[in-house]
């Protein structure tokens, strides 16, 4: 298992993370669902990070919208960061309104905000 972190920042996939890093000036764990979560994904991944402060970022279309209906049920206590309808995708959201949305619960890297 890796080391956790005190913030855990939920995404869809590996662009969406690397999207996320380019803005975030501390360190997150960043976990990848690939647009699913399995009782497998469930087990390794989530139920692990239920009582750290975790964060829900994905994308607005159908498939995230879904995959964040999951996630308020197993993640309650989550805080969840929404992209802009227009933007649809978190890897295509554009890098100054990413540090917008990050940047009032993560620390974010000068020349962004």
């Amino acid at each position: 298992m890796f080391e956790m972190l005190d913030k855990v920042l939920i995404v869809e996939g590996k662009n969406d993370r690397k999207r996320v890093e380019q803005v975030l000036d501390e360190s997150v764990e960043i976990i990848c669902t690939y647009g699913t979560l399995s009782e497998e994904k469930l087990e390794t991944l989530i139920y692990p990070i239920e009582d750290l402060d975790v964060y829900i970022l994905v994308d607005a279309d159908d498939p995230g919208k879904k995959l964040r209906r999951q996630l308020k049920r197993e993640l309650p206590n989550a805080t969840h960061l929404y992209t802009e309808k227009g933007y649809r995708q978190v890897e295509t959201t554009p890098l100054n309104f990413l540090a917008d949305i990050l940047g009032e619960f993560f620390e974010i890297k000068e020349g962004y905000l």
